[in-house]
């Protein structure tokens, strides 16, 4: 129906909603695909919430494997052009075989399928609690275990008077796997640089060894120097995990300011992920693999909380290593990182026939 007062139209409940948003759909093949639409620290996260077909497999990891060689025309079509964009992130919540986890989910991008993503747990928190994928959320924080592709992590979502806030989650182990590797840039010679894994690996390098700044020099220049050092990384060094061959591969490297040291001021960085992908928040695996990497070199403590804040948009998330373990032959520790998400919309895309680019295309 329409408010009288602003003019705008309004629904009585969600089958009123349902029902006009059916009148408003065009003509179309296929499934609809719905979709709430969510940002952590400026970086967006597009959670499927129907229009899949089965996704087979007996683990979160299979079902990884089965999108990837069976459904990723349906990643293209939300992740890419026209209804995404290049720098467009996705979650489809998939059933877990933990029976302890209350979601399993994939993770997707520009480039194929991630196997973690922090700003995007601290937004599915959000989502689970308030779309009740969790059946009796607790004050003053209602845990939420959600199964990603590199394991379960946990988070906790604030909850007070039926509203969701702030979340917070731990980390799988995270470890350092090598440090001062040198690699053969061809347009910046050789570079020193850290590799650390939080759920996915990263390279680490200080800005400055480009002559950069993560939070004043051109994006492009920052891309461009990331992209370098991931290539390098990719062809130079060989990656190992301790359980899963799935997990052993380079994510993404990671600009920072150099400021590693303790301080309660916050330290920048920027992420450089996928198929040159810029990530608009401080990067929540990222961080814990930082956290990870400055706790290896006895810079940080347990419990000591940093700030970390995002070259690209000055967003900030916390992170402290709260718990060491191992995993495998590697020293590890648990990181606990803390975001807010918030809403930004819900859609239903749709495909026409007829439409030579409803599988999606990207504009570099």
């Amino acid at each position: 129906m329409i408010n009288r007062n602003t003019g705008y139209r309004v629904f009585l409940d969600d089958v009123s909603l349902s029902a006009e948003m059916e009148m408003l759909l065009p003509p179309h093949v296929g499934d609809k695909l719905s979709v709430v639409d969510m940002h952590t620290g400026g970086e967006p996260l597009r959670i499927i919430r129907s229009g899949y077909p089965e996704v087979k497999g007996d683990s979160v990891l299979s079902k990884r494997r089965y999108v990837r060689e069976h459904l990723d025309h349906l990643r293209r079509v939300l992740m890419y052009e026209p209804r995404g964009h290049y720098d467009m992130y996705g979650a489809l919540v998939v059933n877990s075989e933990m029976p302890e986890a209350d979601l399993g989910v994939l993770f997707m991008h520009n480039e194929g399928y991630s196997t973690m993503c922090g700003h995007a747990v601290i937004a599915l928190g959000r989502y689970a609690v308030d779309y009740k994928l969790v059946k009796e959320p607790q004050s003053p924080e209602s845990q939420v275990n959600i199964h990603c592709p590199c394991g379960l992590v946990k988070a906790f979502v604030e909850y007070s008077d039926g509203k969701t806030g702030g979340v917070r989650f731990l980390s799988v182990p995270a470890f350092v796997f090598a440090t001062d590797v040198t690699v053969t840039l061809e347009r910046f010679g050789d570079v020193t640089v850290d590799i650390s894994y939080g759920g996915a690996f990263y390279a680490f390098v200080d800005a400055q060894r480009f002559g950069l700044n993560v939070t004043k020099s051109r994006t492009r220049d920052l891309v461009d120097a990331a992209t370098a050092v991931t290539n390098a990384v990719k062809s130079q060094v060989k990656l190992h995990h301790p359980t899963s061959d799935d997990l052993a591969f380079l994510y993404g490297t990671i600009l920072t300011d150099g400021k590693d040291d303790y301080s309660s001021d916050p330290t920048a960085n920027i992420c450089v992920f996928a198929e040159a992908q810029v990530d608009r928040s401080p990067t929540g695996s990222g961080v814990t693999a930082r956290v990870a990497l400055q706790y290896h070199k006895g810079l940080i403590q347990l419990n000591q909380t940093r700030t970390f804040e995002s070259g690209a948009t000055g967003s900030q998330f916390t992170g402290k290593a709260v718990e060491e373990t191992t995993y495998g032959d590697f020293r590890a520790v648990v990181v606990e990182v803390a975001g807010r998400a918030f809403y930004t919309g819900v859609s239903c895309f749709v495909q026409e026939p007829d439409d030579e680019l409803t599988q999606g295309f990207l504009l570099k």
